[in-house]
């Protein structure tokens, strides 16, 4: 039994994967014909069904940081999760503008699995590709900016595949700008659209990549 999930349904052998757990019940609902909770321990809310398509997929959450989404992906291995797609938020470090998808090319160093990414990039032609840096605390702009060179910040992209890595879970992360210090924030309306939009092409790779 993993340490941290306690599933209480199947949980299957391709996962998307979400920092917030309301956002994995709405895609959930979104993705899943007739989902099933498949974990609550922890608040880490977990849904596992069938798509459209036919395909068993599982829908799970991640918590806040590295190091949370590093002990799912340790998890998720352990119960039989091969494949694995990272849909977060971050925050633009420079060009793109809120809304934008960014198909993360590297992260402190971590790399994404090529096939995973190259498959998203091709279902995603308006997604930017670049590297991105995640960071201990929340990116504040007034603070200095982070001296790794990257498109933006989030909290866990990196921990998450390094954890894949070393698990043997092929990753990948697809984040959406949802903070600009000169435009603000995205409105949630929108970043629900975005998330939708990212699972779709994420389940529907899965499915076409089976």
């Amino acid at each position: 039994m993993p340490a941290r999930l306690r599933p209480t349904a199947p949980i299957a052998a391709d996962a998307i994967l979400v920092g917030d757990p309301g956002r994995a019940l709405m895609l959930a609902q979104e993705l899943l014909e007739q989902p099933k909770m498949s974990n609550h321990a922890r608040g880490l809310w977990g849904y596992t069904g069938v798509t459209p398509a036919g395909d068993e997929l599982t829908i799970q959450a991640t918590g806040m940081g590295g190091p949370s989404a590093a002990v799912v992906v340790a998890d998720l291995a352990e119960l039989g999760v091969k494949r694995a797609i990272r849909i977060g938020t971050c925050a633009s470090l420079g060009d793109l503008d809120l809304g934008d998808l960014l198909l993360v090319a590297a992260a402190n160093g971590q790399q994404p699995d090529r096939d995973l990414t190259e498959s998203l990039a091709a279902a995603l032609p308006g997604a930017h590709r670049g590297p991105a840096v995640s960071l201990d605390t929340l990116y504040r702009p007034e603070r200095d900016r982070p001296s790794v060179l990257a498109d933006a910040a989030d909290m866990q992209t990196a921990g998450l595949l390094a954890s894949a890595a070393e698990h043997g879970v092929a990753a990948a992360a697809l984040l959406i700008v949802s903070e600009k210090s000169s435009s603000g924030q995205l409105r949630d309306e929108d970043l629900e659209e975005a998330a939708k939009r990212a699972g779709s092409a994420a389940a529907d790779l899965f499915s076409t990549s089976g």
